[in-house]
Parts: C-alpha cells; structure tokens; sequence
C-alpha cells in the first residue's frame, strides 16, 4: 500500500522551512473562519487527536503564518456608517517623507487600511470607516491633509460590500 502525501514547504519568519500538509491547512481554514474553535473541537473537525493538533497549531502560531485572533465587529451597527477610499499623493518619493506619512496616518484611528500603491496617480490608499460626512469633513480636513507632504487627496465613497471576506486562500498555497 503506496500513500502519496503531498507537503508544501512555507518559509517561517525566520527563514526556516516548515512542513505544510493537509491538516495545517484545515486547520488555518476552520481558524480564519472561527477562531473561537477549542482546541478538541478543531482536532474532531479535521481528524487528529488533540495534542497533535494542538502541536500543530503551536508551530503555525510560533512560525508566524498565524498572527492574532481578533474579533470582528459590524461598523454600522457601532454606527461607523461611511466607508471612503482615499487616494493620497505626496510631494516628494523620499524614504523620510513615506515614513513620516506612514507613522502619522496609523495614529489615525478611522484608517483601517493604509496601501502603498502603484499604478495610480496616487501613492497611498486609505480605507477609513467613520460615521457620517461631517465625521469625513474633519478627519479630511483637519487630520489628512495636514500631514506634511501630503499634496493630492482624491476620494471614492462605498455604496455597498459586494465581498468581505477576512480569510486568506489556503487551498491555493
């Protein structure tokens, strides 16, 4: 009797190779949609015994493939109605100038998201969530665009979540 065992190597934080099977990727795939799975209940779901699972779970978290558990939270129901795309231009491409940008606008408690870009006309992409317009007028005016550098500030409002998703593809690694 032949099995075939198909592993994929993952490179950790550290530069080592990390054996990656099918029961890692059960694993991160019930965790990113649960995260609140115990630990016998992912070993039932995906046939292992505990220890081995809980191994398992150890190495992805000590590798650095698995980063945190959180909580998801419904911004509308918190009252955080407005999401906005906010394209940011800067006046020079200069490391001090990203960084001083950089470190500003992750103080900024409404971006959710801070992408530098290509391919645009801007360098920096910006999902912010906040309540209303007014709430926008003033993180926009008052917060964004007085950082240094900043020189061109275009935005795009969300009308609707066509997919939100939170989990990576895993059968695809």
């Amino acid at each position: 009797m032949y099995f075939i065992v198909i592993l994929l190597l993952i490179i950790d934080k550290l530069g080592n190779a990390m054996e990656f099977d099918r029961y890692d990727q059960q694993i991160l795939r019930l965790l990113q949609k649960d995260g609140r799975l115990n630990n016998q209940d992912l070993a039932d779901r995906i046939g292992l015994s505990s220890s081995p699972c809980l191994r398992r779970v150890r190495a992805l978290e000590e590798s650095g493939i698995i980063v945190g558990y959180r909580a998801l939270l419904d911004a509308k129901a918190m009252g955080l109605s407005l999401m906005a795309l906010i394209h940011i231009s800067m006046d020079q491409h200069t490391p001090e100038r990203f960084k001083n940008f950089e470190s500003r606008v992750s103080e900024i408690s409404e971006v959710m998201e801070c992408l530098l870009i290509t391919g645009q006309a801007a360098d920096y992409q910006l999902k912010v969530v906040i309540k209303d317009m007014d709430a926008y007028q003033e993180l926009l005016l008052n917060r964004i665009t007085r950082i240094e550098g900043v020189t061109g500030v275009h935005s795009s409002f969300v009308l609707r979540r066509v997919v939100d998703k939170t989990w990576l593809p895993v059968n695809e690694i």
